[in-house]
Parts: structure tokens; sequence; C-alpha cells
């Protein structure tokens, strides 16, 4: 399903490979600043986009968690913790399947919040191109 990319909202929850994403671009971080989108992510993901040990740790992986530091200390992105019975949700768990750990975490605040919810996927395609998917509790 294509998305309308001139119809948003401008209050998101946001995943790890979101954040990385919007950081890596400054131009498209800006736009989103200036369009006066705001983000915010669960401890979980801070923890994945900080703290998680990776295999690989490439310069380009030290200057987005810079960044995303820089940008967490001016609390441009806002970090909030969840209660386990926020998780315990069936259908937040039954997503858990074909996501990362930090994914259900941050629908799970979404929906408790009435936010939506931002993630990035790669696309099995031969391109591997992004696909920027939406959600949105429906109330």
């Amino acid at each position: 399903m294509p998305v309308d990319v001139s119809h948003f909202h401008i209050q998101n929850v946001i995943d790890t490979c979101s954040i990385w994403n919007l950081l890596s671009s400054r131009l498209l971080y800006r736009a989103a600043r200036s369009a006066e989108c705001h983000f915010c992510c669960t401890s979980f993901v801070y923890y994945e986009c900080l703290h998680k040990p990776r295999k690989n740790h490439a310069s380009e992986d030290v200057e987005l968690q810079d960044r995303f530091r820089g940008v967490h200390a001016r609390r441009e992105i806002e970090t909030f913790d969840l209660d386990v019975e926020d998780l315990q949700e069936v259908s937040v768990l039954e997503r858990r399947k074909k996501v990362s750990k930090g994914e259900p975490s941050s629908i799970a605040f979404a929906k408790k919040t009435s936010q939506s919810f931002l993630r990035a996927r790669k696309s099995i395609s031969v391109t591997n191109e992004v696909r920027v998917e939406l959600y949105r509790q429906a109330q």
C-alpha cells in the first residue's frame, strides 16, 4: 500500500531503524523539525541504539550514535518507559514473530499514548528499498 507523504502525523513513536534513517540524513531531520514533527522512543529502543552489542561497529554507526546522543540530550527525541503490562497485550506479542525487540515496545507505547508509530522496514525486493509504514491506533 503506497504512503501519501503529503499527510503525516507530527507526533510519532519511532523504533531503532527509523532513528537511524532519520538521523542519517541531516536534510530529512531538519525538514522534519521544521515541519514541527516530534519523535519519541522507548527505553528499549534507546538501549538498542546506544548499548546493544553490535557485530560490526563501523565509523558510520559511531557517527549516528553521536547524533542520537545529541538530539536526545536536547530532548528532540525523548525516551519513555513502559510497564510490563503494556507489553503483554496479545496483539503486540503476535507481531513479535517478524520484528526486532524494539518494535513491540514502540507499538505498545504508541497504543498506550494514542500516537502514530513510524517504522522503516527494508523491502525484501532486489532493490532493497526502504519502505516507510505508518501505524495508527484505531480509536
